[in-house]
């Protein structure tokens, strides 16, 4: 198993975060079975889908001055530990196509370790802030729209659904967010979901989250802003691109930011994919594209901002999209 993250440093003034201690690989073995695990996205503190009023007290809640005055959630940070990360459980690869307009995007350099994506395309639609509140505070995330049976799934870190054993309540999701702009709507979620292995233990391999957002003045989201591909058990070492709403320091989450590179297999701590990134807290949950296209802003999504460790505090890492992941994607895009 992966050992526990020590306490996070903010990372340029965002939410300090403190990590739960993780689970037996037992535990977690006895999960797998069960698939992705469930819980509202607003008031009940059980499993299960929130109410219409639940959704709309979410809406009302989401104000222009609380969306500023959101605090960023840190990106999670890690020290050494000397145990070993658990293996992952993969399948076959399998990639779902995107659904997203193919709009014009201007190229941009690659390699980039950080700053505004200035290429348009349709990624400035599908990927947003996500904001909730958080232990009694409001907080902020990033997540983006992909392909789905229901057309209304978003995929985000699982920290950004849950943190410290509590799912976080009054769960909206703002697509094409920029300098305090909403032109595509706020969201609200009936339902956010995690891998099992993120609800038992909150294990790093397995910081995927999701989220079902409900239809908003009669539309559903994919309808309005597209969707993204996603790809499943692919591999490491890719080109990829990550985006986000990073709000600490240097950032304030006005702006969306990308990285791009190629990838490389974190030999430390876990099993996820790494890529030079300076992006800070708010950018959790951001989407990361493989056979990501400048032309046109569409990709496949192959894994989402999760965390950096001390002591490489210019590199990003997200984990890989296996078997549990697909899992996820299954039971968000059926609700």
């Amino acid at each position: 198993m992966i050992g526990r993250p020590r306490s996070p440093r903010p990372s340029g003034g965002g939410t300090p975060v403190r990590r739960s201690v993780l689970g037996a690989l037992a535990g977690i073995a006895a999960l797998l079975a069960t698939g992705v695990t469930a819980a509202p996205a607003s008031a009940a503190p059980d499993p299960g889908a929130t109410t219409l009023s639940a959704r709309e007290r979410a809406l009302a809640f989401w104000t222009p001055q609380r969306m500023r005055e959101a605090t960023p959630l840190d990106l999670l940070t890690v020290d050494r530990s000397d145990v070993r990360a658990p293996a992952l459980r993969t399948g076959k690869a399998k990639v779902v196509a995107p659904s997203a307009p193919a709009s014009a995007a201007g190229p941009l350099a690659f390699p980039h370790g950080g700053g505004p994506w200035s290429g348009g395309g349709a990624v400035t639609k599908t990927a947003g802030r996500v904001f909730f509140s958080y232990q009694g505070r409001t907080a902020s995330c990033s997540g983006n729209a992909v392909t789905s049976a229901n057309k209304s799934t978003v995929i985000t870190a699982g920290h950004c659904v849950k943190m410290e054993g509590a799912w976080h309540t009054n769960w909206v999701f703002v697509p094409g967010y920029h300098d305090g702009q909403r032109p595509y709507g706020t969201w609200a979620a009936s339902k956010t979901l995690s891998t099992p292995q993120w609800t038992a233990s909150e294990d790093i391999n397995y910081d995927i989250g999701a989220a079902v957002v409900a239809p908003l003045d009669g539309k559903k989201l994919t309808d309005v802003v597209g969707g993204q591909g996603l790809a499943f058990n692919t591999g490491y070492n890719k080109a990829m691109y990550s985006f986000g709403f990073p709000a600490a320091a240097p950032y304030d989450g006005e702006k969306f930011i990308y990285c791009s590179g190629t990838t490389t297999r974190d030999f430390l701590l876990s099993k996820d994919h790494g890529l030079t990134c300076n992006m800070t807290g708010g950018s959790s949950g951001g989407p990361w594209f493989t056979q990501f296209s400048e032309a046109t802003g569409t990709g496949l999504q192959s894994s989402v901002n999760s965390f950096k460790y001390n002591f490489f505090p210019n590199s990003m890492y997200g984990p890989y999209f296996g078997a549990d992941a697909q899992n996820l994607y299954q039971s968000a895009q059926s609700s």
